[in-house]
């Protein structure tokens, strides 16, 4: 994924598509973000801004559709490295020590956790 700058409020706008799961219209997109409080043309602005950065694609069925060009997991995962690399100076470990060392995890993604993990030091032994 290239490097580009999603705003706090972009971000609302990939959330509602990425829980969609499909396509939507402007409409669609505007009533799934009515308890924002955004004018309309606010909404418009930010899915313009995201199909111009390529977070998007739009497909024209009578009226445009939207739909990411990333999943959430993608762009999760370049989000991490991106404040890795801020405030650790890369380092992916220590942010999840961070997280750690603060009692943010409950027992359960603990588990989940250490589970990834195995998994990914058994597909490297492969």
């Amino acid at each position: 994924m290239a490097e580009k700058n999603i705003s706090a409020a972009e971000l609302e706008v990939m959330r509602v598509l990425w829980a969609a799961g499909e396509p939507l219209n402007i409409t669609e997109i505007r009533a799934a973000l009515a308890d924002t409080g955004w004018e309309a043309s606010t909404i418009k602005t930010l899915v313009t801004r995201l199909v111009r950065k390529g977070e998007l694609r739009q497909e024209k069925r009578g009226v445009y559709y939207y739909s990411p060009e990333v999943t959430r997991e993608e762009y999760g995962s370049h989000a991490a490295r991106r404040l890795a690399e801020k405030v650790y100076g890369g380092g992916l470990t220590k942010l999840v020590a961070s997280f750690v060392e603060g009692g943010e995890f409950t027992r359960e993604e603990i588990a989940e956790l250490r589970a990834l993990l195995e998994k990914a030091g058994s597909d490297g032994d492969a």
